[in-house]
């Protein structure tokens, strides 16, 4: 007899706790994963509505003649098979359950990572990259691809590294356009991007390459993208809807930067600061930069980060 044919199709012929079902399905488990997980699926759906009629005669006042702890065992059995009962129909719990688990295992077990397992001689396995974005840049000499998705923490290091190799060469330029260090503005461009992560989009889902947050103000004649942003007044956050410039580039994002540190007035003290990330930090929340309160300090401790990837 298979482990399949021990189980039966119809779990309404078998009581909700039934441990050879329960052994059954540890078999099944190992032998058919699908079928044993849609089984456990409806075994959680039953268990699940069995609580929930506990719950609803817990909350029934019980009083009589007729009411005793032989009444209170039957009537649990009672509720442990009409649990079942109604579990044979389910309720679309079970349903979600295989839908997510399944989706789980099918991301977890890709086939990069699979062949990585299966190999006796793959000593590390690499980590599966977010797919990158396929939209061609305008810079063939320096390949600047968008970072885009949330990253785990775990692989936050190899990222960093990532956009700040990427991005090195745009730096420089304006770093030598400004006079600005370029670890500086790598470090402002990573804390308003997330390290390339929190992209801004324009309404039909390109890369606005907007790496500064500049928004787009009365001068600006470009290409725009408006999106929601955290803004401070008197020390209370809000989320309005800003524009934001966009560009054709990551090398346009520095170029526009650079220009705009050297051609507004309110910037000269930023140009002053030279290599000291304190004074640069400071100089552009005080000139006006981010309504953040705390700007200052976390661009400091984000140009130090960069500071030890450069």
């Amino acid at each position: 007899m298979t482990i399949s044919a021990q189980i039966p199709g119809n779990i309404t012929n078998s009581l909700a706790v039934d441990g050879k079902s329960l052994d059954a399905l540890r078999l099944q488990a190992k032998q058919e994963p699908d079928k044993a997980l849609k089984l456990a699926a409806k075994q959680f759906e039953t268990v699940f509505m069995n609580m929930m009629l506990k719950s609803m005669r817990e909350a029934t006042p019980q009083e009589g003649m007729f009411d005793s702890e032989q009444t209170k065992m039957f009537t649990s059995m009672l509720d442990q098979q009409l649990a079942q009962s109604m579990g044979s129909r389910g309720i679309g719990l079970a349903d979600m359950m295989v839908k997510q688990l399944s989706r789980q295992v099918t991301t977890t077990v890709s086939p990069a990572t699979s062949s990585a397992i299966a190999s006796p001689h793959a000593a590390v396995a690499v980590p599966v990259q977010p797919a990158a974005s396929n939209k061609a840049l305008p810079q063939p000499d320096v390949s600047v691809t968008p970072i885009k998705g949330s990253l785990p923490s775990a692989y936050s290091e190899n990222f960093q590294q990532d956009f700040v190799q990427r991005l090195q060469p745009y730096a420089e330029k304006a770093s030598r356009e400004t006079g600005v260090p370029a670890h500086l503005m790598l470090g402002q461009a990573a804390l308003e991007s997330g390290w390339g992560r929190r992209a801004i989009h324009t309404a039909d889902g390109s890369d606005s390459y907007n790496l500064f947050g500049v928004k787009a103000g009365a001068n600006w004649d470009g290409k725009v993208a408006e999106v929601k942003t955290t803004e401070y007044h008197h020390g209370v956050a809000s989320k309005p809807t800003e524009k934001f410039r966009a560009y054709d580039s990551y090398a346009d994002s520095f170029r526009d930067y650079a220009n705009l540190l050297k051609s507004n007035p309110r910037y000269a003290s930023v140009l002053q600061q030279g290599s000291d990330a304190q004074g640069f930090a400071h100089a552009l929340q005080n000139s006006g930069y981010a309504t953040d309160p705390k700007y200052a300090d976390k661009l400091v401790k984000v140009i130090g980060r960069v500071h030890t990837l450069a």
